[in-house]
């Protein structure tokens, strides 16, 4: 039987603070926007350019971390190998290029070299997702099999 250890529960406990914090910054996107309308003295059409990025990014990043939510619970449970997780990874993927689509149309609206990081990091997850579901699928199945032989 596998035990868990104690980086599993900080992992979770991590995902926890991020998740509620997420919620707490999207609400807080357009306060967010304000200060940062006011730092960089732009226009009310970039404060809507701003708040609805963030906004929008927001909702995405806390879905993930709601998807991440669920996939402790069967890690920490002892059985990560279902179904459920492979269908997490393939949402996870959706978001993550919703993501990294939100902000290649705000590169053409405010180019920032920020913007263009995030695209590339979120790509990269989009993949990184793609595959973990693949292998993820893979296992399922290996153990499936396993448990239909023995």
């Amino acid at each position: 039987m596998y035990k868990n250890s104690v980086t599993h529960y900080i992992a979770k406990a991590l995902v926890d603070i991020m998740f509620f914090g997420g919620i707490v910054c999207t609400i807080l996107s357009p306060w967010i926007a304000k200060s940062i309308r006011d730092f960089e003295a732009w226009g009310m059409t970039e404060y809507w350019i701003v708040t609805l990025t963030l906004f929008a990014s927001g909702v995405c990043s806390v879905f993930i971390l709601y998807t991440l939510k669920q996939m402790f619970k069967t890690l920490l449970g002892g059985n990560p190998f279902v179904e459920a997780n492979v269908n997490c990874f393939r949402k996870m993927a959706v978001a993550c290029s919703l993501i990294s689509l939100i902000y290649i149309v705000r590169c053409f609206l405010i180019f920032t070299i920020a913007s263009v990081t995030i695209v590339l990091v979120f790509a990269i997850g989009t993949l990184f997702c793609l595959t973990l579901k693949d292998i993820f699928k893979q296992a399922v199945f290996y153990k499936e099999e396993h448990d239909w032989t023995v």
